[in-house]
């Protein structure tokens, strides 16, 4: 299912932010020469398809993929406007990295460059961890979303290869 955020009523990243940049971590646009980099590490770690999706967001100006980046190597990206206008994600960290905000910190990062193009909602497609979302932006389920807009897509899911 497909999830709905309210843009205008964000958390503040700034702490999240100020706790990773002290571990090392830094969340940040990623930049057009970086494509190649960002894409053969999401492929290496994820799928195919989440690779076409970055494609897109690379295409987009200003890019619309974030990474994050410790010595040099990046340990998450998170992606909006791939897909479709308006929609978060692909997104994703590798399973060292996971449960230390790097992906809530992703998360707001797209949420809050989208909210600054003007949106006052965010959709997030093809939700995986519900609860998730739920906690850490305030995200509702959207009914009647079951495949949304990835019906019909060539392979058995989204994440196809």
């Amino acid at each position: 299912m497909d999830m709905l955020v309210k843009l205008y009523d964000l958390p503040d990243s700034r702490t999240l932010l100020e706790r990773l940049a002290k571990a090392g971590i830094s969340v940040r646009r990623a930049l057009a020469p970086e494509k190649h980099k960002v894409t053969a590490w999401i492929r290496d770690n994820f799928s195919e398809g989440w690779v076409s999706e970055t494609e897109v967001a690379f295409s987009r100006q200003p890019v619309s993929c974030f990474i994050a980046v410790k010595d040099g190597r990046i340990t998450g990206f998170a992606c909006h406007d791939a897909t479709c206008r308006n929609f978060f994600g692909p997104t994703g960290v590798t399973p060292k990295a996971r449960k230390s905000g790097i992906g809530t910190a992703l998360l707001l990062a797209c949420l809050e460059d989208m909210k600054q193009q003007g949106f006052g909602y965010a959709i997030i497609g093809g939700v995986g961890p519900a609860d998730y979302y739920a906690k850490a932006v305030g995200a509702v389920l959207i009914e009647g979303s079951e495949i949304g807009v990835y019906r019909g897509l060539l392979g058995a899911s989204r994440f196809a290869d």
